[in-house]
């Protein structure tokens, strides 16, 4: 098994790197213009020069604190709501309509009034990224305990289970492979927020430096900071996927053998 995620995980990578290598071909031969839309090389060396100074360790590790605890606060409130409206019928009704409703608005919307609120500094950026990781997590757990079959939590009623028993042994396994998609893509939605709340005034973090980018006029910088969230994201993703395997086998664990 191991090895047929490698070969997956090379076969990925097949897409980018053929695009890479022929845009980098294209402007070696003056085919392509490459001031604006520099080739790979270029800004593999800007990388290289951003880790040499120092920088791109200064700005990885603002940005991923940010996505951190934004990543955190929303999963916490998102789980917190999520479970309430989709065991709790009143709940449900006097709250997801209002939810629904912040759903449709976009996150450009929150800035100005975060930044009224909250000022230019962390608070706002971790709330405004801890609102894009919520509704993801909040929609699919709610989804996924209301589509739990009625006649499971029934059964373990007339077996007397405790809140608590009915919740771990039949709510929690049925709606676990839901929850943990929802994690992957809250954390999806939390390094697109990070954008938007590193325009908010940030000194540091890679949405710092794409704006740094754009007004000094350099596209590589531009490119290279987008490349370094590709591979923070995928990075990130890959050690949620990794540490969730472990509940999904013990989600396993409960379904009726044969």
């Amino acid at each position: 098994m191991p090895r047929r995620r490698w070969l997956d995980w090379l076969a990925g990578l097949i897409a980018p790197l053929t695009l890479a290598l022929g845009w980098e071909v294209a402007v070696a031969q003056g085919w392509g213009n490459g001031r604006l839309l520099p080739p790979p090389g270029r800004i593999l060396s800007t990388l290289w020069g951003l880790w040499r100074s120092g920088d791109l360790t200064t700005h990885v590790l603002a940005t991923l604190a940010r996505v951190g605890l934004g990543f955190l606060f929303g999963v916490l409130a998102g789980t917190v709501l999520g479970a309430l409206t989709g065991y709790l019928t009143w709940a449900r009704r006097l709250l997801d309509p209002t939810l629904q409703a912040l759903r449709s608005i976009p996150s450009i919307a929150w800035v100005p009034l975060f930044i009224l609120w909250f000022g230019i500094f962390e608070t706002s950026k971790v709330i405004l990224i801890a609102v894009g990781v919520f509704f993801p997590i909040y929609l699919a757990l709610s989804g996924a305990i209301l589509d739990v079959d009625r006649k499971l939590v029934e059964v373990g009623r007339i077996f007397r289970l405790s809140g608590t028993a009915l919740v771990w042994r039949i709510l929690l396994p049925a709606t676990l492979p839901a929850y943990v998609l929802a994690l992957r893509a809250g954390l999806g939605l939390g390094w697109m927020f990070v954008v938007a709340a590193e325009f908010m005034g940030a000194s540091e973090g890679l949405g710092f430096l794409l704006t740094d980018g754009q007004m000094t006029g350099q596209p590589a910088t531009i490119l290279a900071s987008i490349v370094a969230f590709a591979v923070l994201g995928k990075l990130t993703d890959g050690l949620l996927a990794a540490l969730s395997r472990p509940l999904l086998r013990w989600q396993d664990s409960f379904k009726p053998e044969g």
